[in-house]
């Protein structure tokens, strides 16, 4: 039987690191939103049968988007992205289905990408992920150098992350009664003692964080700059 595939993002937090008047997902990239585009790669993907958006209740901008495409379900999110998450797994009603949850400020997803995730029947679940090509300091509490990793096993994790919907629930609800400190959903999976795969996606799936990465979206979204 096929899975029914769902996804969550995550929209509620505020971007800080920006600087910008609003928060990242609202800003415009091509004449649309960050979060437009990150949600029009999951929408025109036929496996998805729904988007579980989690948006802050107090959040001004989200009306203002055009949202018309029937897939996606708004959801209030909470104080952080593991709340969020959690908060969007809790309002979907088959519990049996796989879920694909996705940055809404990581807009330059493809479909392939998608697929990739979506052939993966391990029931630990998988993630996207990129080799780390440059070579990894650690530092010690004085800003020196402690040591340089073996980059051969570092991966630097992208999004989607793809996980059947009850174990990734236990184990984000576990975490954050423990009060983990959980960055993404493959965190809180290895808490509850999984090994998700590594996927290798593609490094042009960027999160935009700082300012200079507005002009790297757009250059992977049109081919052209800002």
């Amino acid at each position: 039987m096929a899975r029914n595939i769902i996804a969550v993002v995550p929209a509620a937090g505020v971007g800080a690191r920006m600087g910008a008047d609003r928060p990242k997902q609202y800003l415009s990239i091509a004449g649309r939103t960050i979060l437009e585009h990150s949600l029009a790669v999951l929408a025109k993907h036929p496996a998805i049968s729904q988007i579980i958006v989690a948006v802050s209740p107090t959040d001004p901008y989200i009306n203002t988007l055009n949202l018309s495409e029937p897939k996606i379900r708004l959801v209030h999110g909470g104080a952080t992205r593991a709340e969020s998450v959690l908060n969007g797994l809790e309002a979907i009603a088959d519990k049996s289905a796989w879920v694909l949850v996705h940055d809404a400020a990581r807009p330059c997803l493809r479909t392939t990408e998608i697929d990739l995730l979506l052939e993966v029947k391990d029931p630990q679940g998988a993630i996207l992920a990129i080799p780390v090509v440059d070579t990894i300091k650690r530092a010690d509490e004085q800003g020196r150098i402690a040591k340089t990793e073996d980059r051969r096993y570092l991966w630097q994790a992208q999004t989607p992350q793809f996980f059947p919907l009850q174990d990734l629930q236990r184990a984000l609800s576990h975490a954050l009664h423990l009060g983990l400190n959980i960055t993404d959903e493959a965190l809180a999976m290895e808490f509850a003692g999984q090994h998700p795969l590594l996927i290798a996606g593609r490094s042009d799936n960027i999160k935009i964080t700082r300012p200079e990465d507005l002009a790297l979206a757009a250059f992977y979204l049109t081919g052209e700059t800002l």
